[in-house]
């Protein structure tokens, strides 16, 4: 008997994969210009309006790590409409002009909202797909943040320099209005299972992050402190190459690369493992890294910028979806939380602790020993995952 192939493309599907993406639209546009904002604003120093850019990603650190233990008793549904409603109250507070002050607390709080809204997208998506679609449901899942890298920083340069920051404001307010319309015609057919009384009481480790994904976890905190590198300098480094105009390429040719790849990757873990992807992923991420340090032309800086969307964009969903492969069904929303925990980990401090090493190494030296790290991490994936595949595929099938 032939056996039916499990239906991916539902509408609760693409309802959740919508709302993610307007999440994470707001999330980029503003985060390249909230530095400049701050600057014309306040006229504040270099180091204070990188804070105002970074503490937005300490607050989805702290809404994750949070929201994670409660997402499965409080319900999947009730955690996604505080987290869009509080993302909206939060997107009004960038129309209070009282000062850095409040920018930062703004910054703070709309960073939570995000870590709450987006906990619970990813939570119900992993819900969602069926077992033997998880990595190509999770890889086209994650193609609704890619599609906002790409988008939402155009968006927001463009917008810089011809509307007022007020407009930009409005216009990222409504974005997150969108973004709870259409998760109001969402049917989540599961609720999440109230946690046992006696053991709300006692407070442990595994309440805030789900210790079977810790491995893959500390893989993606190391990649994704080389993945910053590239997020937040290449437009230094592109300056100093003398390379300005075709950077603002960079990113566009990184998307098209995951949103061109991602559906047949997904699938090929999907039927061969994850390692069968993985494996390359490291190779392409490290040779882009290295590409980009010995970087001189237009053509150069582009192939760079496929082999990092190849690499490292190809990871973020594989990795997503070990995490979840790992874990019990009844903790998949703290092995979610626990991946972007990493993930905003290696994002958010990357930048203030490769900020120490440039004045030593220069750009062109840093990424060069950003792609040996990549590489590196390839014999710390084998050890703390990649052998461990079969048994943990076995373990996956039994459940």
């Amino acid at each position: 008997m032939k056996q039916t192939k499990s239906q991916l493309w539902t509408k609760n599907f693409i309802i959740i994969a919508a709302a993610n993406f307007f999440l994470y639209f707001v999330f980029y546009l503003l985060l390249v210009t909230m530095a400049v904002y701050a600057v014309d604003k306040y006229h504040v120093s270099e180091s204070v309006a990188g804070l105002i850019t970074g503490i937005f990603i300490i607050g989805t650190l702290v809404g994750r790590l949070f929201i994670g233990r409660m997402i499965s008793s409080i319900g999947y549904k009730k955690v996604l409409y505080f987290g869009l409603t509080f993302f909206i109250l939060t997107s009004l507070l960038y129309f209070i002009h009282a000062g850095i002050e409040i920018l930062l607390v703004t910054r703070l709080l709309h960073g939570i909202a995000l870590g709450v809204a987006s906990t619970a997208t990813g939570t119900i998506i992993a819900e969602l797909i069926p077992n033997d679609r998880k990595g190509e449901g999770i890889g086209y899942f994650s193609m609704s943040i890619t599609l906002a890298t790409a988008i939402g920083p155009f968006f927001g340069l463009y917008m810089s320099s011809h509307t007022s920051y007020q407009v930009i404001f409005g216009f990222c307010l409504a974005l997150a209005i969108i973004s709870f319309i259409i998760s109001l015609f969402v049917k989540i057919p599961f609720a999440g299972k109230p946690a046992n009384v006696a053991e709300r009481r006692k407070i442990k480790f595994s309440d805030f992050v789900e210790p079977r994904a810790l491995p893959i976890a500390f893989i993606v905190i190391i990649v994704s402190l080389g993945y910053s590198s590239v997020l937040s300098f290449i437009n230094f480094y592109a300056i100093e190459i003398g390379l300005v105009e075709v950077a603002s390429f960079f990113f566009v040719v990184y998307a098209v690369a995951i949103l061109v790849s991602r559906p047949f990757t997904g699938r090929l873990m999907d039927l061969k493992g994850e390692n069968t992807v993985m494996y390359p992923a490291f190779i392409l991420f490290g040779a882009g890294l290295l590409l980009l340090s010995f970087t001189t032309n237009s053509f150069a800086l582009l192939a760079a910028g496929v082999l990092i969307g190849l690499g490292f964009g190809n990871m973020q969903s594989i990795t997503q979806a070990i995490a979840v492969k790992v874990t019990p069904p009844d903790r998949i929303g703290l092995a979610t939380s626990t991946y972007y925990i990493a993930l905003d980990a290696g994002l958010g401090f990357g930048p203030y602790l490769l900020g120490y090493l440039i004045p030593l190494t220069g750009y062109s030296s840093l990424y060069f020993m950003m792609g040996l790290m990549v590489f590196v991490t390839i014999v710390l994936y084998f050890f703390m995952h990649g052998k461990r595949k079969e048994r943990i595929g076995e373990k996956a099938d039994a459940m």
